[in-house]
């Protein structure tokens, strides 16, 4: 790489950075904000001064991580602002994320007091990740899946009678159907927000996000009548996010795009009456 090039690159990433630290100090202040606006809606009485709010643990662990260090978030402001927003509005909530990456303590930070949960097939990742210390609830999950398998699962997934029924991903006969998850740390686990941006899918011989896209599905159409859930895949623009969302979320369920990430809500399947919903509207 020429010098030239080193030098648009370096500025680059410290201009990404330096977007992420204003992002966090901005949540900070939010955050403090929010406290105090609370507290002066108690009925006024005579009480000795309070200590100052202090910055949340993970916010001020975020704050420090990215300060320090030069890899930041495979995603862009817009993609990042847009799952903001919606944490915002959600949080604290359960969150499940597939994948682990450099911005894993940003999305752990932005659901504050809720709990966020990291799928990664990388074990020397996790161990690299775990040795930072950064408090993340993480979880090493395997993937049987290729991408060169990926227009047979697409066109199995639409077929097979199996893959229309909504149910509990540990008994669907599927073959989308991913059974191998953390029993009660995942199956189990009421999701109102899911962040799919993994397993790798950039060539054939990768796990690709196949049988994850089906499953997160089928967890959200599966939930308790009335629940809502909030997916978002990450790598919208390629062959196997774009179809098989498309496909198994359903292009009646997309809310927004923005960038390459793509967002749904899935609402609950299950009704009081006999009505059963189609797999997609």
């Amino acid at each position: 790489m020429s010098s030239r090039n080193h030098h648009y690159y370096s500025n680059s990433n410290k201009g990404h950075k330096l977007i992420i630290v204003i992002f966090l100090l901005l949540i900070i202040a939010l955050y403090i904000i929010r406290q105090r606006l609370a507290s002066s809606n108690l009925q006024c009485q005579w009480q000795s001064p309070q200590p100052l709010e202090k910055i949340p643990p993970s916010l001020a662990d975020a704050l420090v991580h990215y300060a320090t260090k030069n890899r930041t978030p495979q995603q862009t402001f817009q993609e990042i602002s847009l799952a903001k927003t919606v944490l915002q509005d959600r949080s604290p909530c359960n969150f499940l994320v597939f994948g682990l990456g450099f911005d894993s303590l940003l999305w752990k930070s932005l659901n504050h007091n809720g709990r966020t949960v990291f799928l990664e097939e990388n074990k020397d990742w996790i161990e690299r990740v775990n040795a930072m210390r950064l408090s993340l609830e993480i979880y090493h999950v395997k993937y049987d899946t290729r991408v060169e398998e990926a227009v047979e699962l697409l066109r199995v997934g639409k077929t097979d009678e199996e893959c229309k029924k909504v149910r509990d991903p540990r008994h669907s006969k599927c073959r989308l159907a991913l059974k191998n998850l953390p029993e009660e740390d995942v199956y189990e686990a009421n999701w109102d927000v899911i962040m799919v941006d993994a397993p790798r899918s950039w060539t054939k011989d990768l796990p690709g996000r196949m049988g994850v896209i089906y499953t997160v599905g089928l967890m959200a159409k599966n939930r308790e009548a009335g629940a809502k859930t909030d997916i978002f895949v990450h790598d919208a623009e390629r062959w196997v996010d774009n179809k098989f969302s498309r496909a198994f979320l359903c292009e009646a369920y997309i809310k927004e795009q923005v960038g390459v990430l793509r967002h749904f809500v899935v609402p609950s399947h299950k009704t009081a009456g006999s009505n059963v919903l189609p797999f997609c509207p």
